[in-house]
């Protein structure tokens, strides 16, 4: 069943996100408000594979959820930049390593029951090596992690970040990661 939107009033507003809140009617049930967090941008992140090395992946903490664990390079989409020239430029960044080809595996929106965030993965065949990685912020250390590690870091729970996961699995649900 369609939902109603009759109206939407900020909350709050900064450059990241909007906090808002829709009057919405799910018909013949009820009218209700319904908190939505509005992002300001997509995000995409970057499955790095190299036959000989495996996945390249930082390791990082998030101070949020005060966890570590394995992700993918990853960021937010710039204003007047492309998807594909974001996920470049974010595995650059944090990273030191320039990707190759990059091809689009999947996008989604990891939360549409409560955000509009999308998130969208690319698979880039190898990477050169051009020097460290521009923001050192990003990670402790960054790795190229062998194709059957990275299975196992998936089973054990070591990817947590959800854009990570998820493009992570994908890349490996078709076969795209040996």
């Amino acid at each position: 069943m369609r939902w109603t939107v009759h109206g939407e009033r900020t909350l709050y507003r900064s450059d990241w996100l909007r906090l808002t809140l829709v009057d919405v009617e799910v018909p013949g049930i009820r009218r209700f408000e319904h908190h939505v967090v509005r992002s300001t941008a997509p995000a995409v992140g970057v499955i790095v594979h190299d036959p000989d090395r495996g996945v390249l992946l930082l390791w990082r903490h998030r101070f949020i959820t005060d966890t570590w664990g394995w992700e993918i390079p990853a960021g937010r989409v710039d204003a007047g930049e492309s998807l594909e020239q974001a996920a470049a430029r974010e595995a650059l960044e944090e990273t030191g390593w320039r990707p190759g080809p990059l091809e689009r595996l999947a996008s989604w929106f990891p939360t549409n029951g409560l955000s509009d965030q999308s998130f969208t993965a690319y698979l880039a065949s190898g990477a050169v090596h051009v020097g460290e990685p521009t923001d050192p912020s990003e990670a402790e250390r960054v790795e190229w992690v062998p194709v059957d590690r990275v299975v196992e870091l998936l089973a054990q729970g070591a990817v947590t970040d959800g854009l990570s996961l998820t493009g992570l699995a994908t890349a490996l649900a078709l076969g795209r990661l040996r």
